[in-house]
């Protein structure tokens, strides 16, 4: 069964009955996926089940939980973290950094256990997750709080953060689950992850994070959970706190069962009988660590046996039963021969080091990245210098510092550059940016995924040009830019490998559908910065016209809801640049015309923002927003003293609430429509 809200609403207990089924379905899928790596339906299928949720739980606030699926794409912005203490302290581990001091942790644990020498004690190994600690606590199978590590005795409340993590279950499943369980996890960004983060970053103009851990950290500690959300965040479980319903046996014990209930446990942890075997897989991990999908600096070993634990109890600061055995750090020391200039697929201009090529962790590095301007400003460097180079998740190493005391005064700084080094258009620097960037929508580095862009389903919806398709063309000197997509014959495609007449002549048909998209869809598919599907839709009908839009001010932008002054920026320096607007003249005159949109500005909401709470007779939501953005209004998610009308239908739930306690306007669907019939 499937449910449309678009279609009919369903009575409270039908779909009371539908919430539980697709929750029940999500979280076994999402299990599937994030945590066995064995997925058993598609992406689609599951955004299918997803969004059928979202517009129940939408239609009857009512009956959201803290644990449905939907509470991972992250709540309102917080003010500030609030402290919560942890009942067990969360210690710290001392540090081992060779064999020697790992033979030496087990002599001294021998000794306190009254142990033979020679007698072996079973040993848990972990992989040492680089991440941040955090605390989770689960009442009667649900996830009640999250908190950080903090200073070890009380941490800061991340619970909305945390709820975001994917791989993370938002209620147990299984048997005997206890009333209360504490267990202590490792939360971090996959090296993918990591990397992609820090490319999207370089391509705002951001500042890059140093490492993986930064990033995790960073991501974590968001005061607003729907940053945490875009941001694939993963956690491994390791150590039980105050547990209430149920014991563990042992380490072992408490991982089999955790991993039962659906909490993700590292796959890398071993029992190791001696402090022999635990120290040759401190070795293993060591040779492993560059091919692992996450980052790690060293092996955890600790007792497994959990009465050991307990009579061995604990020092100040530091557990007596486990040791954080280190890796030794992945630098080395060499010369930056050269700086080259990198254009990245939106024009971010990036320095990269050229080096004398130097091995670091059994890998020879001859290129190291710079991240930008300022950077190599901050810290001195310049071409001919001896720098130390470290590998630290990132696939281009990093220059950790400079060593001043061997220049020899032949050592050259590097001035940013002016004009592109692709193309050759004039480079800018946004204000409140770190990048220098190219602005030339010809510019070859940026066209692959322009165009790509542009021909996507939500922007030109050129159905079947695909990036295979783009690939082609690109490399038999067919296209240059987007405007050249305009000028393609059927015997253009025909050049293809395995194109048939057919399918070149869908393909054309295709070209011809787009040239009349809405304007909208037209700026979109431009692939202005910052300007995503809705920005493109206000300024499509704030400015009526393409024209009209290319010459708009700044004053005239930003006058616009939702356009602040960086994104009015990012439109006048596209639009300023000549030969953005040489692509799009050549556009116009292949025949592309834009469908002019009505403008909002002047309609009877404009300046009005409107939120819908409840369940909707007369109309879908999305018919709602049609009525109140054709006149102007904006249809808003959240309640605020910013809101000016609120539309409640039948059930409406705390939207309804905070409107009274807010003293705002609420309308039921009667007067709404009532409202939007009137002559003023």
């Amino acid at each position: 069964m499937q449910l449309s809200l678009l279609d009919n609403t369903p009575s409270p207990e039908v779909a009371q009955q539908r919430i539980d089924a697709l929750r029940t379905i999500l979280e076994y899928h999402n299990r599937l996926y994030y945590q066995l790596d064995t997925p058993e339906v598609s992406d689609a299928e599951y955004d299918t089940l997803f969004r059928e949720l979202q517009e129940l739980e939408a239609a009857f606030p009512d009956l959201i939980t803290p644990d449905s699926p939907t509470r991972r794409v992250g709540s309102a912005p917080l003010a500030r973290f609030a402290a919560v203490t942890h009942r067990i302290p969360m210690l710290s581990l001392e540090n081992a950094t060779n064999e020697t001091e790992i033979g030496e942790f087990d002599q001294r644990l021998k000794k306190l256990l009254g142990l033979p020498g020679d007698q072996n004690v079973d040993y848990i190994c972990e992989p040492k997750m680089d991440g941040l600690a955090v605390e989770l606590i689960y009442i009667d199978g649900c996830l009640t709080t999250a908190s950080t590590r903090g200073d070890g005795f009380t941490g800061e409340d991340v619970t909305g953060n945390v709820r975001t993590i994917r791989s993370l279950p938002l209620r147990l499943t299984g048997r005997d689950i206890p009333r209360l369980l504490e267990v202590r996890g490792e939360v971090f960004l996959s090296l993918d992850a990591f990397q992609r983060i820090n490319r999207e970053k370089e391509e705002n103009g951001e500042p890059s994070f140093a490492n993986p851990r930064n990033a995790a950290a960073g991501s974590l500690r968001q005061l607003d959970p729907r940053i945490s959300a875009q941001r694939p965040l993963s956690i491994f479980c390791y150590a039980p706190g105050i547990v209430e319903g149920t014991t563990f046996r042992n380490q072992r014990d408490f991982f089999d069962r955790i991993a039962g209930w659906g909490l993700p446990v590292n796959p890398l942890v071993h029992c190791e009988n001696g402090i022999a075997g635990a120290a040759a897989y401190y070795r293993q991990m060591m040779e492993q660590r560059e091919s692992l999908p996450y980052e790690i600096d060293g092996t955890v070993i600790k007792v497994d046996s959990f009465s050991m634990q307990a009579e061995l109890g604990e020092k100040s600061r530091s557990p007596r039963w486990a040791i954080a055995c280190k890796f030794p750090p992945r630098q080395a020391v060499t010369r930056l021969n050269e700086i080259i200039l990198s254009v990245g697929r939106t024009g971010v201009i990036t320095p990269v080091a050229q080096l004398q090529p130097v091995e670091v962790s059994g890998v020879t590095v001859s290129r190291a990245t710079l991240h930008n301007w300022d950077e190599l400003t901050l810290k001195d460097i310049r071409v001919g210098d001896t720098v130390v180079v470290e590998r630290a998740g990132d696939v281009i190493p990093a220059i950790v510092k400079v060593l001043p005391e061997m220049r020899n005064g032949t050592e050259q700084l590097l001035s940013p550059p002016t004009h592109c080094p692709e193309c050759g258009s004039e480079i800018v620097r946004i204000a409140d940016e770190v990048a220098v960037r190219c602005m030339g929508l010809s510019c070859p580095p940026q066209t692959r995924q322009s165009i790509i862009h542009f021909v996507s389903r939500n922007a030109m919806d050129i159905e079947g040009l695909g990036e295979r398709f783009v690939e082609q063309l690109l490399s038999l000197g067919l296209v240059h830019n987007v405007a050249d997509i305009y000028y393609l014959t059927p015997e253009d495609f025909r050049r293809f490998e395995r194109m048939g007449d057919k399918l070149a002549g869908n393909l054309m048909t295709a070209i011809e559908k787009s040239r009349h998209r809405d304007l909208g869809r037209f700026i979109f598919a431009l692939g202005i910065r910052h300007v995503g599907e809705r920005t493109a839709k206000a300024l499509a009908q704030a400015f009526g016209s393409l024209e009209h839009l290319e010459q708009a001010t700044l004053e005239e932008l930003t006058s616009i809801r939702d356009v602040g002054l960086t994104v009015a920026q990012s439109v006048r320096t596209f639009f300023d640049n000549p030969e953005n607007i040489a692509v799009i003249r050549r556009m116009l005159e292949a025949g592309v015309t834009p469908a002019i949109e009505r403008k909002r500005i002047g309609g009877r909401f404009t300046g009005k923002s409107f939120v819908f709470t409840g369940s909707l007779e007369h109309f879908t939501r999305e018919k709602a927003r049609q009525l109140v953005e054709n006149q102007g209004g904006n249809v808003i998610g959240s309640v605020s003293r910013k809101t000016d009308f609120v539309v409640a239908g039948e059930d409406a739930g705390s939207k309804l609430t905070k409107a009274h306690e807010l003293g705002i306007t609420v309308l039921s669907e009667d007067a709404f429509l009532a409202l939007m019939e009137s002559e003023t």
